[in-house]
């Protein structure tokens, strides 16, 4: 039981964490870069929305509710990131992210469908014919969790160390990272097979 528990929560994490599949760590970045250390609890809630739309996709894929055109979601994830990031761009040193939640929060939640679709094949793999579905997709989303808020104490402090050792405005780091992030997705959209 126990295994099997630690298994999916690890199986989680390494979704978020996998080198070859970096999309998500991506948006994770973009997401995270505009905030600092004192606004954790706003990033938190946040990448907790984006885990629950993730997970309410996979929901809805284990439970045959929908089922999504493949090529179509891989290529809308890399503009899922490619808009947060052009976001940053365009508000960076603006206190945008300091606005009402709701968009913010609701986009982010309508991202993690999107992101959550894009594994939704994969893991309908991992369930297999088990009939504990709901468990298993808790224990993943719990790992992606876990991942997540790694990823974004990494970068908080990164933005830390940059903004306070080296002197970096926030808003150079806003934009350097995101500029970075939008050249890293704009091949990823060009070599998309939905294009093709």
């Amino acid at each position: 039981m126990l295994d099997n528990f630690l298994f999916n929560v690890k199986y989680g994490m390494n979704h978020v964490l996998d080198i070859n599949a970096y999309d998500h760590v991506l948006f994770l970045i973009v997401l995270t870069i505009p905030y600092v250390f004192k606004d954790w609890k706003r990033v938190l809630l946040l990448v907790t929305v984006f885990t629950l739309g993730h997970t309410l996709s996979l929901v809805l894929a284990a439970y045959n509710v929908v089922s999504v055109n493949a090529q179509m979601v891989e290529f809308l994830i890399p503009i899922t990131i490619l808009i947060v990031a052009l976001y940053n761009v365009f508000t960076a040193g603006k206190g945008a992210q300091k606005e009402k939640i709701g968009v913010l929060f609701l986009t982010t939640l309508f991202f993690g469908l999107i992101h959550g679709l894009g594994f939704a094949r994969e893991f309908h793999m991992l369930l297999g014919a088990t009939d504990n579905k709901l468990v298993l997709l808790l224990e993943f989303a719990l790992g992606i969790e876990v991942a997540q808020v790694i990823i974004v104490f990494i970068v908080l402090f990164l933005s830390y160390v940059v903004q306070t050792i080296f002197r970096f405005t926030k808003r150079d780091w806003i934009m350097v990272i995101s500029a970075i992030v939008v050249g890293l997705v704009i091949p990823m959209l060009l070599n998309n097979d939905f294009l093709a």
